[in-house]
């Protein structure tokens, strides 16, 4: 009410008395910030990753690669062979193609190589969404719905795309569901995944499906290299690049692959002597020892669909940032009111964890890190702070943190804020986003250390690269600066001048062609890796 004429209360006395008002509301704010500090203080000791904690993950990093490798079982790492034994060298000539199964789309791909001087002459893709009734149905309708659509595909060939005479088609197959993989072209699927439920599928090998519906479709193609998308990603990183000796995704979800030489590999010494290297995926998702966990992590483990499971993964990648984020926020509202009374209640509701985790990794891509990183349109959910959203508010470098009050508006619903409220978020924002990209670049300088440990000095004596893909990686500076700070620090500066980290941007689906190349059934000679 304003005191304009005619107002029962004197003009000084409602000013008084907004006075008071805006007093106390800065009183209770104080209180608040008081009350929450203990949090945070908290927070960043548990988070922590000094030298030491990150000496101990590499190290462990590297003891339980060597355990999975020794035999399957003996450690958390999986370390599955991807019986790669020849990687593009530069040399591939021909049409081939490439198809990318690992979600709720597939992409088909044909790329059209010329050799050393004219390298990858061509290439383009198609995206296929797959019917909910097709995810749901039977083993054949799901290979035929592919084969059909990559059918057509083909149909469409033409321009710079030639088949050599005399030829069948090739297909490199990325498949991003879990599987025991037997030989470079088969692989027995273990159970569907990401909101798959294909009856009759599990316990049958996926190039044979695969093969036999491109068979009913009348298509002469046949698959000749079957990779998971880390894989692919290497392949096709090192096709440009022959120093390129790891591949690491930091996106929505995480893993890393290697190449390995087949002398350390004591679990494939029943198929015979087995000289070269090959690629190993180490599904590094699933480490565990010694990780500076907080009651948030583990309370966000139990909420999710996989409790006890991929604790690497729900620490370091994108998927989880945000929820671990909005987790401690939600405490420090409800003990401190922070933001006030109705702040804990628009926080208190969990990223859907359960029903995310079924979604495919393309569509969680897109939801995440769609081109546009920064379209809020597009990632504005009521209530759901995801990593985007800490990515915004670290880049936020203005004085009164603006960007962060747009966010806290639109995304969670907080009209009013303060200067200080507003550093909170940033700051609990840092110790979760730096714990993470600490704990990835000593998980790498873990794999390059054991590397180097069993080559006497052949990887960190010389270039060694690292090609690295994901929207994590690509879009979130802070995080990439701490990755490579931890190992700097763990490396040394003298050995750690020597690793080069390359973005490889979409390298699986042209890896999976290279792939398909490389190991042709009409290669003259097949070069080691």
């Amino acid at each position: 009410m304003s005191a304009a004429v005619g107002s029962p209360f004197p003009a000084v006395a409602v000013e008084q008395h907004r006075r008071r008002g805006r007093a106390a509301a800065v009183q209770v704010r104080s209180s608040a910030m008081a009350a929450a500090a203990p949090i945070l203080d908290d927070l960043r000791l548990r988070c922590a990753t000094p030298l030491p904690l990150l000496r101990h993950v590499a190290d462990a990093m590297a003891a339980d690669m060597r355990a999975g490798l020794a035999s399957d079982g003996a450690g958390e790492l999986k370390m599955i062979p991807s019986y790669v034994y020849s990687l593009p060298t530069g040399n591939e000539t021909g049409l081939f193609y490439a198809l990318d199964l690992g979600g709720t789309n597939f992409r088909v791909l044909r790329v059209q190589l010329g050799g050393k001087d004219k390298r990858v002459v061509d290439s383009e893709s198609e995206q296929v969404s797959i019917p909910k009734e097709i995810m749901h149905g039977t083993t054949e309708e799901l290979f035929d719905f592919i084969a059909a659509r990559l059918s057509s595909f083909v149909a469409k060939e033409g321009g710079n795309f030639r088949l050599q005479r005399g030829r069948q088609r090739e297909i490199g197959f990325t498949f991003s569901f879990p599987v025991k993989q037997t030989s470079i072209d088969s692989g027995i699927l273990i159970k569907w995944t990401k909101g798959f439920a294909v009856a009759g599928t599990a316990g049958k090998d996926v190039v044979a499906c695969l093969n036999a519906a491109m068979e009913r479709q009348g298509l002469e193609m046949r698959v000749s290299a079957l990779v998971n998308d880390t894989v692919g990603t290497l392949a096709g990183a090192h096709y440009w690049d022959e120093d390129v000796m790891v591949a690491v995704i930091l996106g929505t979800g995480t893993n890393a692959c290697y190449i390995e030489r087949n002398h350390f590999i004591p679990k494939l010494r029943h198929l015979g002597p087995v000289t070269g290297n090959t690629i190993i995926n180490t599904e590094w998702g699933a480490f565990s020892d010694g990780l500076p966990l907080t009651e948030f992590d583990r309370d966000m483990d139990a909420d999710s669909i996989n409790p006890g499971e991929q604790i690497f993964e729900k620490t370091i990648s994108g998927m989880y940032l945000g929820e671990i984020v909005r987790r401690v926020l939600a405490k420090m509202a409800l003990e401190s009111d922070l933001f006030g009374h109705s702040f804990a209640d628009k926080l208190a509701e969990p990223f859907v964890l359960r029903q995310v985790l079924h979604v495919s990794a393309s569509d969680i891509q897109i939801i995440f890190f769609l081109s546009t990183f920064w379209c809020w349109s597009k990632l504005n959910h009521k209530h759901y702070l995801r990593t985007p959203h800490l990515c915004a508010m670290q880049q936020d470098s203005s004085n009164d943190l603006g960007e962060v009050q747009l966010i806290l508006r639109d995304v969670i619903g907080v009209d009013r804020s303060s200067l200080a409220e507003r550093r909170v978020i940033v700051d609990v924002s840092d110790c979760i986003v730096k714990r993470g990209g600490r704990l990835a670049g000593a998980g790498i300088a873990g794999i390059l250390q054991k590397m180097e440990s069993d080559s006497s000095g052949l990887v960190l004596g010389r270039r060694t690269a690292v090609a690295m893909d994901g929207g994590l990686y690509e879009n979130y500076p802070q995080y990439r600066t701490y990755m490579t700070e931890a190992m700097v620090e763990l490396l040394g500066p003298k050995d750690s001048e020597n690793i080069v980290v390359e973005h490889t941007k979409d390298g699986s689906g042209i890896g999976a062609a290279l792939l398909a190349a490389a190991n042709s059934k009409y290669a003259a000679h097949q070069p080691s890796t």
